[in-house]
């Protein structure tokens, strides 16, 4: 995904350089229609398709139950469960609203040229991939070192280290760059936000995921990816009329400072319980 989101806008705008935006537009369609005829054909259902055993299924439970398991009631009275949907909402949000407008920003604001505000966009891209890396196997490391338990989660340093990190960039994003700016120090920004953003977007789901009873986990991602795109629908029309009200500045300035409230409140809640469900008296 961002190998993709760093190379797309480089070469859309090649090729609406050479060719018509429609002319584009139908190259990008017509690829997607071929991908799809790839997937349709190597991509199969089952183990069986291919010559292999199918998957057993799993062994009856008991009366009983698992213990792992919670009732929905008790799964979505969890208040971890939107604590993390909450987080997620800023955070992809403040994402979307830097891939989305960044570069009108960077063009309308900034005096910067078309190309620099592409080359913006794929430095961000180029830092979301190295970020997603890092922050999987840095958060592996912590959990494999610290173990998992009913309070307090293990990836939380990390996770709060890159959403301060997002913060922080969208300060300088907002301040340092000047129509006379260089680019690498603008190709470092959008490096550095990336490289804060995309992270924390991976460590959302895998922790929405280990910290729900075994027979939500599915329900548990979907929740908080669900409030995720609320956030990127945010960061649509409501981000972009305080910017035609105000300016550009005052719609990134109102995104940094949402981030800035979240990281914090996020870090006095880092404690908190986050097994979600029911807990054994004896865990908790």
């Amino acid at each position: 995904m961002n190998l993709a989101g760093g190379l797309g806008p480089l070469v859309a705008m090649v090729m609406a350089l050479s060719y018509s935006w429609r002319t584009t537009l139908s190259i990008s369609g017509l690829i997607c229609v071929a991908t799809s005829f790839l997937c349709l054909l190597f991509i199969k259902n089952e183990p069986a398709d291919v010559g292999l055993p199918s998957i057993e299924p799993g062994a009856k439970k008991g009366k009983g139950g698992s213990r792992d398991e919670s009732t929905l009631k008790e799964f979505l009275l969890s208040p971890y469960l939107w604590v993390l949907s909450v987080g997620y909402l800023v955070v992809f949000g403040v994402k979307t609203a830097c891939t989305d407008w960044g570069q009108l920003f960077l063009i309308q604001e900034k005096a910067q040229s078309i190309l620099m505000g592409s080359s913006y966009m794929s430095a961000l891209e180029v830092g979301g991939l190295v970020g997603s890396i890092a922050a999987g196997l840095l958060s592996d490391r912590a959990v494999a070192r610290q173990g998992l338990r009913s309070h307090g989660n293990p990836r939380h340093a990390l996770l709060l280290s890159m959403m301060a990190g997002m913060t922080v960039s969208m300060y300088l994003f907002r301040v340092t760059i000047t129509p006379d700016s260089s680019k690498i120090l603008i190709l470092s920004l959008g490096a550095l936000f990336g490289f804060s953003s995309y992270g924390p977007i991976a460590l959302f789901g895998v922790i929405a995921n280990e910290s729900a009873p075994s027979n939500f986990c599915g329900t548990s991602h979907a929740i908080v990816a669900l409030m995720a795109n609320v956030g990127g629908f945010l960061a649509g029309l409501p981000f972009s009329t305080i910017a035609k009200h105000y300016s550009w500045s005052t719609a990134f300035w109102v995104a940094e400072v949402t981030c800035a409230i979240t990281t914090l409140v996020f870090f006095l809640l880092r404690n908190m319980r986050t097994k979600m469900g029911r807990v054994s008296k004896r865990s908790d």
